[in-house]
């Protein structure tokens, strides 16, 4: 029989209770601790998972004797505060939500970490894990290798989470760290280089402007473009709008090469799509050959209970599947490194500063 593994839970706000309810769908998984300082979210977390204690800290979390493993689903900024307790106190495999920073003063301790630090970490990247983007993953190499990729995601804006922290760039790193740290991931993967420069343009036009929280005025941008150069030659861009919640599909990929075009098409989460326009849009995956010539589209259904396990298109789920494969030591390391974490916010940041500056960033080792 299959030695359960038992998990704790730092952080239980929607991410995390996400979190919650796709461990209770693996086979052999616990969760046996939780680390909620909001009395609200802490409610939410234990109707979930009634069985698990409830610690008043980090430190109480990680006392607790029957502990396998570790997710972080805190507030971005105090990630990196975290990991270091973690790491100083009982290091343990953990699965840590994204951005894995959102200061760039922290590179270093993390490149440090990710040298030192005994056990497996596994950066959260769930878009690489929905199964329509999966598929377009899969299909790559029909493409004759991809030279441009375009990712849209026209979407709802920011929700709003435990003392609005996710209303200002000190807490958030900034909408392309925060939103978009998910695409710059898949642009690394998809392509198989690294960046070397990056071009960006945003603003604030809509959202959150109406708002304000002691005082301030929420800063985070609600949409832009960015551009990015890699060092293979290939270049993808981003598209992102936080006020295009109408629209049918949430993302929209394309990777063309010079064999193909294959596109990905994602819905939104089901519990936002009116119930007047029926049953939500199915995700779907599209290949378009230049020869012979001829669209070929696909359904990519997702199973109805993963869907309602969380708002990630049932992603949530295979990348727990992935995780708990590495801490029973089925799978030699994470499919998401801490180096792609931070590959990730780096982009992040470096399109912040370009959409900020209005200059052309450049990334080095």
């Amino acid at each position: 029989m299959t030695r359960t593994i038992n998990y704790g839970l730092i952080g239980c706000g929607m991410m995390g209770q996400e979190h919650l309810h796709n461990i209770a769908l693996l086979e052999g998984a616990h969760v046996s601790v939780i680390y909620e300082p909001d009395p609200e979210m802490a409610k939410k977390a234990k109707a979930i998972a009634p069985d698990a204690a409830m610690a008043e800290s980090v430190q109480t979390l990680l006392a607790e004797s029957n502990l396998d493993c570790i997710v972080i689903a805190s507030p971005n900024h105090l990630h990196v505060e975290q990991l270091s307790e973690i790491a100083k106190t009982r290091p343990l495999p953990l699965l840590v939500e994204k951005p894995l920073f959102t200061d760039p003063d922290d590179l270093a301790h993390l490149e440090q970490l990710q040298r030192d630090y005994p056990c497996p970490i596994w950066v959260a990247m769930e878009y690489r894990y929905m199964p329509p983007i999966a598929a377009l993953i899969e299909q790559a190499s029909a493409t004759g290798g991809v030279k441009m990729l375009s990712i849209r995601e026209h979407r709802f804006p920011f929700l709003e989470k435990v003392g609005n922290w996710n209303r200002f760039n000190r807490n958030t790193g900034g909408t392309f760290v925060e939103k978009c740290c998910h695409f710059f991931d898949l642009m690394r993967l998809i392509l198989r280089s690294d960046p070397v420069r990056v071009s960006a343009t945003g603003g604030q036009a809509v959202n959150h402007l109406d708002e304000t929280y002691e005082g301030e005025t929420p800063d985070i941008l609600d949409h832009g473009y960015v551009i990015v150069d890699f060092a293979s030659g290939a270049r993808a861009m981003l598209e992102l709008c936080m006020f295009a919640e109408g629209a049918r599909y949430q993302e929209e990929i394309s990777a063309v090469g010079p064999n193909a075009k294959i596109e990905a098409l994602v819905p939104g989460p089901g519990r936002f799509w009116p119930d007047h326009l029926g049953a939500p849009p199915v995700p779907q995956v599209i290949v378009s050959p230049r020869n012979p010539k001829g669209p070929v589209s696909k359904d990519v259904p997702v199973d109805p209970n993963l869907l309602a396990a969380g708002d990630h298109n049932g992603s949530t789920y295979y990348q727990h599947l992935g995780f708990l494969s590495v801490v029973r030591g089925e799978k030699e390391k994470p499919e998401v490194s801490l180096m792609d974490g931070i590959w990730a916010v780096r982009m992040g940041l470096a399109a912040q500063q370009a959409a900020r500056t209005g200059e052309t960033v450049r990334l080095t080792e």
